[in-house]
């Protein structure tokens, strides 16, 4: 048979990934937070987006709303009103309304508030915390100390690239090798220069690891002598208390080991912590779980967290006017196109999280009525095929959002657990609530009831949980909690 080259058509449907689609699935897995940044760029580049007041006519928004939820009616919980849902499910509207005027878009400012000076002394807008002085940084610290510590410019420069790599805690991650790699200069010098630096107050910084920063602060007290530089080459075996080979390792008595160990409380592990430095970003939780007085549980989005805006037809009806250029018309049509995809994009975000979380809230009712103890195991495809969607957007969904429940804000995540199998074939009961059981297990014990991985086994096999040592042994390191071996030593000196 001869080879040669054919032509062939074929018919065939595949999935197309355009950019809208791709931004629709972006928008899914941002946080709030990542969210807001990202419209804000939207309404800074698109001249056809507005930011939204939360007054404009959102009939057709509540109304979906309302039908959406109605699809979870039939669970025992509580479905928002029109009212509740049109607040909750502030979504962004297609058609700006007619009679917004500039003052509305701009805002205006009431003089008649304004103090002494023209400034603010009261009223609503007025925010005390952002007119009080931000505290100094560690970096800021640091920086003012090398202006006066080290002369040499080039040696200065080369500090201030190093007080850049130093962390919130004081410590110093940028290896030796690596500083004199980037900076193009021997280690001798990067290790002269770090010399310099380690004498900056506070005491410890530019350390590289908890036994050089604790090392720094005993030789400042003149206490770091042969005994405490031995205690502090085994700060491994301090934590397992085992103080009985820790003293014959120092060659000291208990009663001098004991007065070490006080001098190392006294010191300071993370020198950078007394300075003020970057704030930890606060979780806004993207969905609210109330309880309901029929003793069931309403599922609400977080309205302050959607982000409001709007398409200005009006604005691109007169742009794109008869005396309007072709230009003009193709760019403005591409910014329309992509506004509305933006705004359709945004309502469809909050209806899928208020899916997932109403169908999480179904699975985990007992959870919120009784506590972790009634957790149950939960996975993506559970979820994925009670809404009818793909568990890959249920991952997206879950990630990086939160819900504040009356026991407190979890997020999404926390709700999907794996299941333990019960002893008596019944119900399977979730990791997280055996973790729970272990964790109330230890904390029952004293010095003299210390419990071993196995016999928790045998305490959990009583209660009805099927689980293997290994599997105890594996939540219990998870949990942070020690070998029953450590916790005897804990125990032991703790009642001295």
């Amino acid at each position: 048979m001869a080879i040669a080259p054919k032509l062939k058509l074929r018919q065939g449907q595949s999935l197309i990934m355009t950019p809208q689609l791709q931004q629709a699935i972006k928008l899914l897995q941002l946080s709030n937070i990542e969210l807001t940044a990202f419209v804000e760029e939207q309404l800074e580049s698109n001249p056809l987006l507005e930011r939204g007041t939360g007054d404009e006519n959102r009939r057709e928004e509540a109304a979906a709303a309302r039908d959406t939820l109605d699809e979870f009616s039939e669970v025992n919980m509580e479905t928002p009103s029109v009212a509740a849902a049109e607040q909750s499910l502030d979504a962004p509207s297609a058609v700006l309304n007619e009679q917004a005027s500039a003052a509305d878009v701009g805002g205006s400012v009431d003089w008649s508030k304004a103090g002494s000076g023209g400034s603010f002394s009261g009223g609503e807008d007025y925010n005390i915390l952002e007119n009080t002085e931000a505290p100094i940084t560690l970096h800021e610290f640091l920086h003012d100390q090398l202006t006066h510590d080290i002369k040499d410019p080039k040696e200065r420069m080369i500090a201030a690239y190093f007080i850049d790599h130093v962390d919130d805690n004081g410590y110093m991650r940028l290896s030796t090798e690596e500083a004199a790699e980037l900076l193009n200069i021997t280690e001798t010098r990067v290790q002269s220069v770090l010399t310099q630096l380690k004498s900056f107050e506070p005491t410890g910084v530019f350390a590289r690891d908890l036994r050089e920063c604790l090392s720094l602060q005993l030789r400042e007290k003149k206490l770091l002598d042969k005994p405490m530089q031995a205690l502090l080459d085994n700060l491994q075996m301090l934590a397992k208390h085992d103080l009985t080979k820790l003293a014959k390792v120092c060659e000291i008595t208990k009663s001098e080991l004991a007065d070490k160990i006080a001098a190392l409380k006294s010191l300071a592990p993370k020198p950078g912590l007394a300075f003020g430095g970057t704030m930890a970003g606060v979780v806004e939780p993207d969905v609210v779980i109330t309880e309901t007085p029929q003793g069931g549980w309403a599922v609400e989005l977080n309205s302050d967290t959607l982000p409001r805006v709007l398409v200005n037809n009006r604005y691109f009806a007169e742009i794109c006017g008869p005396k309007s250029d072709e230009t003009t018309r193709t760019f403005m049509t591409e910014c329309h196109q992509n506004a509305s995809w933006l705004v359709k994009s945004l309502d469809q975000r909050a209806r899928t999280i208020l899916k997932v979380a109403t169908e999480i809230v179904k699975h985990q009712d007992g959870f919120f009525a009784y506590g972790i103890d009634h957790i149950r195991p939960l996975n993506l495809k559970t979820i994925a095929e009670a809404i009818e969607m793909h568990e890959s957007t249920v991952s997206r969904v879950t990630s990086n959002k939160y819900m504040n429940t009356p026991r407190g804000i979890f997020e999404f995540k926390y709700f999907f657990t794996a299941g333990i199998s019960a002893m008596d074939g019944g119900e399977q009961i979730s990791a997280e609530a055996v973790r729970h059981k272990i964790k109330i297990l230890i904390s029952e014990e004293t010095s003299t009831t210390v419990k071993s991985d196995d016999k928790l086994v045998h305490l959990l096999r009583a209660q009805g949980i099927d689980v293997a040592r290994r599997t105890v042994a594996k939540y219990r390191e998870s949990l942070g909690i020690p070998s029953s071996v450590e916790r005897r030593r804990i125990l032991k000196h703790n009642a001295c």
